[in-house]
């Protein structure tokens, strides 16, 4: 098939005032990983109301959430929308899961709708805390995947790519801990945490030059005493470590940690580093899906970037979710092309006109796709074909 079917455009057209409602609200009052209750309420309520059997809490996640058809104990498979909805502190939905959200939504009850008793099961799976809390990751290890048969989700960007790589990441934390004194009196007796901090950052700083392709290591200085008359005895430094592959990520974060160990001995404090949260792998999106994606968007002449290596990348937890589990990530473009994302400009365009149109064309295409797989078990087959000739590749 390489246009629309009418009757999942009739589906999705009919949604698509509902839709827009959902990311307005979900705009409007950002919440942060974990936080998500509002939003979680206002989507599983959308779901149950077209007839969606919901179980909240999910795994043991108190905003993550599972919402099926009934009958779907007979289907042969099942075909999973994931749906992100976290914000990032201090400037909201500057990454678009609001779009991400409503439209994955969408996507899942037009298809469900299309579809009626036939074919795979469509379930929807609410993955909450993606900025940094890596919530998949958790229901992943939880079981909440053990028994989709493919996965799929869109992100909005600044251009329009059906696949794209994702780096692997591991976030950390590194705690370094020293002597407080006065810094005029008897400064002699301080030691300083905020040395250590500054030790480690110039460091790595002197590492770049040496990382490997695609890897980077970056972060802030959260804490770094209270008051510049007091030697600061306490410091902590969040940051990030990215590479091709998590393989890759694990050699260079033990050097991070080295570093780490180093400043805290050339300042003469202790240093204690840690994994917040759990690491994100990379991202291999199925070429089975991503080509259905493609011939979606382009009956909807979306102009789509070339696939490239050089296309810049970030990451996701859907990495972790992709090795086991068929899936894809592709990108809609909703703001001009170099508007850069986690920034107050990309939360702007999050909420335009212009967003909410380009991420209802994936969104559409998305449902075109998850009523194909549930219909189809020869496409079913390639995807897992697939998907395995891509794990004996790596």
């Amino acid at each position: 098939m390489t246009g629309i079917d009418p009757r999942i455009a009739e589906e999705f057209d009919a949604l698509l005032p509902r839709m827009r409602a959902t990311s307005r609200r979900l705009h409007a009052h950002p919440e942060t990983a974990w936080e998500e209750h509002a939003a979680a309420d206002l989507l599983t309520g959308w779901l149950a109301e077209e007839g969606f059997a919901v179980e909240r809490p999910y795994a043991g996640v108190e905003t993550g959430f599972r919402a099926r058809r009934p009958g779907h104990e007979r289907a042969p498979a099942t075909i999973a929308v994931l749906l992100e909805y976290d914000a990032l502190p201090g400037i909201g939905h500057a990454c678009g899961h609001n779009l991400i959200a409503a439209g994955g939504a969408a996507a899942a009850i037009a298809a469900a709708r299309a579809l009626g008793d036939a074919g795979a099961a469509v379930t929807v799976i609410g993955t909450p805390a993606e900025e940094g809390g890596g919530g998949k990751i958790v229901l992943l290890d939880r079981g909440a995947f053990d028994d989709v048969d493919a996965a799929l989700m869109f992100h909005p960007a600044d251009r329009t790519l059906t696949a794209r790589h994702g780096l692997a990441a591991i976030h950390f934390h590194a705690e370094f801990r020293g002597v407080a004194s006065h810094a005029a009196k008897h400064p002699e007796d301080g030691k300083s945490a905020f040395n250590g901090a500054r030790l480690f950052f110039d460091a790595i700083d002197m590492l770049r030059q040496f990382l490997p392709a695609k890897a980077r290591i970056h972060g802030i200085i959260r804490a770094a005493g209270d008051a510049p008359n007091v030697v600061p005895d306490h410091a902590l430094v969040e940051g990030i470590v990215r590479a091709r592959t998590l393989a890759e990520a694990r050699d260079l974060f033990a050097r991070v940690r080295r570093i780490a160990e180093g400043a805290a001995m050339g300042s003469e404090t202790t240093a204690e580093v840690r994994e917040p949260s759990p690491a994100y792998a990379e991202r291999r999106n199925n070429p089975a899906m991503v080509a259905a994606v493609d011939r979606y968007l382009r009956a909807q002449a979306v102009d789509i970037t070339p696939t490239s290596p050089d296309n810049p990348a970030g990451s996701s937890d859907i990495g972790n979710v992709s090795l086991v589990v068929p899936a894809i990530h592709p990108y809609i473009q909703i703001a001009e092309r170099g508007t850069p994302s986690h920034a107050p400009v990309f939360a702007e365009a999050a909420g335009t006109d212009y967003a909410f149109d380009q991420a209802a064309k994936m969104a559409r295409a998305i449902a075109c796709t998850v009523a194909d797989l549930a219909a189809d078990p020869d496409l079913r087959a390639a995807v897992r074909e697939s998907f395995e000739a891509d794990d004996h590749a790596a």
